[in-house]
């Protein structure tokens, strides 16, 4: 059994939350035990910079970033790791609406009777700012469920018509069907990458943990969650 005291404490986004649930079995063959703590960037984010405490982050480009110019992530640790684009989903079984192109993207919000979508995140964020921008927020705002979470799990539920979010987010979710993603024109592609806390007490096993990240292994493990591996972890 693992000595938790050894654990390495992770602070990760939702988007890679599957992921490491898989390849926990493997990474503690390997003795990298690790404590996860999940949440979007934004709700993890004040945490690290407030002065919580672990070993490795892992949240998106822009965010470890501005931690690493603030001195918060090392110097030179930084990883990008996997690339990753928002979905939508409906419950198991439930008419797939057509979401091939804007105009249809667009048709199929407005005649869904709900919708939810995350706060926080940044899939959530980005829908906010693209419901804006096809000119439907009122309608949207009306009918949506906006919390920090996996918005999935209100469509398996039958709670909502439609779930926007990662897909590698809507994939931790049974009793739905993935439509697919949003329209080329319309997607934002999110790169989530890792760094190791200048305050970790253990900077190497934090290292060795996000290393063990980009091996082929895990980047087949990556695809099946969708997600896309980056350049080092295929």
């Amino acid at each position: 059994m693992a000595d938790l005291s050894l654990s390495i404490r992770v602070m990760c986004t939702l988007g890679l939350r599957g992921l490491l649930e898989e390849i926990a079995p493997a990474l503690d063959a390997r003795g990298l035990y690790f404590a996860p703590s999940y949440g979007a960037t934004n709700v993890l984010l004040p945490k690290i910079t407030t002065g919580e405490t672990a070993e490795v982050a892992i949240l998106t480009d822009a965010a470890i970033e501005g931690l690493v110019e603030h001195g918060t992530i090392a110097a030179g640790s930084r990883r990008d790791l996997a690339r990753s684009s928002i979905g939508i989903a409906v419950k198991e079984g439930a008419p797939r609406p057509d979401i091939s192109t804007p105009e249809a993207f667009k048709r199929a919000l407005l005649l869904a009777k709900s919708i939810a979508f995350s706060r926080s995140g940044a899939s959530g964020i980005h829908f906010a700012n693209l419901i804006t921008q096809l000119g439907i927020a009122t309608e949207v705002a009306g009918k949506a469920r906006i919390f920090d979470g996996v918005v999935g799990e209100l469509a398996a539920r039958g709670e909502v018509e439609i779930a926007v979010q990662q897909v590698s987010e809507l994939k931790l979710v049974s009793g739905i069907d993935i439509v697919g993603p949003l329209p080329e024109q319309l997607q934002k592609v999110t790169v989530f990458s890792a760094g190791v806390l200048a305050a970790s007490a253990r900077p190497a096993a934090a290292g060795l943990f996000i290393e063990a990240l980009r091996t082929p292994a895990v980047a087949a493990v990556m695809r099946k969650q969708g997600l896309e591996p980056m350049a080092g972890a295929r």
